[in-house]
């Protein structure tokens, strides 16, 4: 154990773990299949880190989520470890240097899409390596009670039965308990250890406002809690015209979605994070692995359809343990709203059909070809081109990915990439050959080192101009160059997204769509909205109660902070200062008594209150505070 230690303060700079964290940590370094289910902010990934640095081998770190994994190599590679990640937008050459990298013992930790463990070449080369465990991060992906259901994440059982020896740990933020069985179930986690933390958030004050001027509201919470804060909606068009109102305001804020550019997001992320930026006016796609610790508000203009999703956003505030609070916002048009999205978001079995043609028409793709096979996607052009409603047709996209077809992803966090394919004796003898091209080539090798050659390593266009004094465009025409002269490999930045065929393609007529199990998915999910619905609209009940009932955790002891208990504390207090008031009276009916002494007869819970009372009867001259502190009666 005191290795464990020692790790966590060489590496993340900590003197102790947080609730759980040990525990877990010692189940993994058992080699047991375990099950961590910690809140939104509690440290899950500590719990597979720190291990996996005791352990020999590399460890293979499963995530739903590109910007999440890129985020964790990163922060990984600014400790001084090795760390790499395999995903969508990936060319056969980049991802066989990588699993070489792992193969041969110098990456720790590989991050990998589940799309990605059933491709051949993934599952070639990790037959080769040594795996000291699989982490499964984000496990409620795995269940179809979870808000985010993958079907790649149930080729993960397959893969354990490559190496039965070694561990399992599944990871979550927000499981009820049909989702945790489920994680069980299709991981085939043996004697699995559970480690679950409360979902209580003990600083956290939750708070529903039913009202139509919902903005004026927002304006209202910012101007009253200082700090910085996070406004979610649905719409990216919205993110940008709520933003920009709010700096009308005079209230600093800036938008985020998934369609700005690489640079975009990066900007306004780290002008949000270093406190230049107060407000970020986001969708769902802005805080998933961003540490910002103090987070004063997240208020929601848009109710989410769950409340796996409410309680992770909401849960990005306070993360430092002082106050903070999670606001949601709503009228009744909005939760009309919402169900007529909730049947939307099923097209009939007949659409499904008909999109899946014509996405095979649109990339010219022949039935039996196209497995694994990444297209740039310009959706406003193909729904144009077949004459698609394009709200259906999204949705259609999205069921067919659920059903495991096709899958689509945003690309725009996917920067340019550069490997040298020839060595240095070689390259120094092209530079010879073709001056022109030498001071590029410096340049690369000056502001990106020697590992170029070994690694595809991220590089900037822009960087490169500014230090060449030239453009852009020229130091893409020049790459493509030294590209197509097979001197290095240039993965340009692409900056649409990526369709890929999960499948070989099928005859649109035969799909093999599971009708009974979208039927059930629509069900499921119109409980989960449902129980969002019940959740904003029940104001006598506290708001942490209910969340931690919906997760499975049962406790009698109210949070006190909520909007509901606030209230019920407010209601309550007339009664209780009368209270206070007769008691008072009686006990100086005969003699004067010190403040203290006072208090303390009463024997209250709450000083504070009684000293409230005590100084409201001053005030009417009702008792009176002699100078030795004594009060009496007048």
């Amino acid at each position: 154990m005191a290795i464990i230690h020692d790790i966590l303060k060489q590496y993340w700079g900590y003197d102790a773990f947080r609730p759980l964290q040990e525990n877990i940590i010692q189940s993994v370094l058992n080699k047991k299949d375990t099950l961590a289910l910690l809140p939104t902010g509690g440290g899950k990934s500590i719990c597979f880190q720190v291990p996996a640095m005791v352990m020999e081998g590399v460890c293979i770190v499963i995530s739903p989520l590109i910007a999440l994994m890129k985020d964790q190599v990163e922060n990984l590679k600014k400790r001084g470890i090795e760390a790499a990640a395999i995903y969508s937008g990936m060319t056969r050459r980049m991802i066989d240097i990588t699993l070489d990298n792992c193969r041969f013992g110098s990456v720790k930790f590989l991050y990998v899409s589940p799309e990605r463990i059933r491709t051949e070449i993934f599952i070639e080369r990790f037959r080769q390596m040594k795996v000291c465990m699989i982490a499964v991060d984000e496990a409620h992906c795995i269940s179809q009670w979870g808000y985010d259901f993958r079907p790649p994440y149930l080729q993960i059982a397959k893969l354990r039965e490559l190496v039965p020896a070694v561990p399992i740990i599944a990871l979550t933020a927000t499981a009820t308990e049909e989702v945790r069985k489920d994680i069980i179930e299709k991981l085939i986690l043996r004697e699995a250890s559970i480690f679950a933390g409360s979902f209580a958030r003990e600083n956290l004050s939750y708070s529903v406002f039913s009202l139509e001027d919902k903005e004026r509201k927002m304006v209202d919470i910012l101007q009253k809690v200082p700090g910085s804060s996070v406004v979610y909606v649905r719409s990216r068009k919205r993110t940008q015209d709520l933003a920009n109102w709010l700096s009308r305001q005079g209230i600093r804020a800036d938008y985020y979605h998934a369609g700005l550019t690489n640079e975009e997001r990066a900007a306004k992320q780290d002008n949000w994070i270093k406190s230049r930026t107060r407000v970020m006016v986001a969708t769902n796609a802005f805080g998933m692995g961003i540490d910002k610790p103090d987070v004063r508000t997240v208020i929601h203009i848009d109710i989410p359809a769950n409340l796996e999703s409410y309680y992770q956003e909401a849960g990005r505030a306070g993360r430092d343990g002082k106050k903070a609070y999670a606001v949601a916002l709503y009228n009744d048009m909005d939760l009309e709203n919402m169900k007529t999205a909730l049947e939307q978001n099923y097209p009939s079995i007949d659409m499904l059909r008909q999109v899946y043609q014509a996405i095979a028409n649109y990339f010219q793709v022949a039935t039996g070809g196209g497995y694994l096979a990444s297209y740039d996607f310009d959706f406003e052009d193909f729904c144009k081109t077949y004459q698609l409603p394009a709200q259906e047709t999204f949705y259609a996209i999205k069921r067919l990915e659920e059903e495991g077809f096709v899958q689509l992803t945003e690309a725009f966090n996917n920067p340019s990439k550069i490997l040298f394919t020839i060595d240095k004796k070689g390259l120094y003898e092209f530079q010879v050959a073709n001056g022109m091209y030498d001071p590029l080539i410096k340049t690369i090798l000056r502001m990106y080192g020697g590992d170029i050659f070994n690694n595809f390593t991220m590089i900037s266009e822009k960087k490169l101009a500014d230090y060449l004094q030239t453009d852009s465009a020229t130091i893409e025409r020049l790459l493509l160059y030294l590209h197509q002269s097979n001197v290095l490999i240039y993965e340009k930045q692409k900056n649409k997204p990526q369709l890929i065929f999960t499948t070989v393609r099928h005859e649109a007529a035969r799909l093999p769509l599971d009708v009974k199990q979208l039927i059930w998915r629509k069900n499921r999910d119109e409980e989960k909205l449902l129980a969002a619905i019940r959740y904003v609209s029940e104001n006598r009940r506290c708001r942490t109660l209910q969340l931690l009932e919906y997760f499975g955790e049962y406790i009698d002891t109210e949070c006190g902070i909520c909007d509901v208990c606030s209230q019920k504390r407010k209601s309550e207090k007339p009664a209780k200062t009368q209270q206070y008031r007769v008691q008072i009276q009686q006990l100086l009916n005969s003699n004067a008594m010190p403040v203290s002494e006072l208090i303390r007869t009463l024997a209250v819970s709450n000083e504070n209150e009684v000293l409230e009372v005590l100084q409201e009867m001053i005030e009417m001259n009702e008792i009176q505070l002699m100078d030795n502190n004594y009060i009496r009666k007048l």
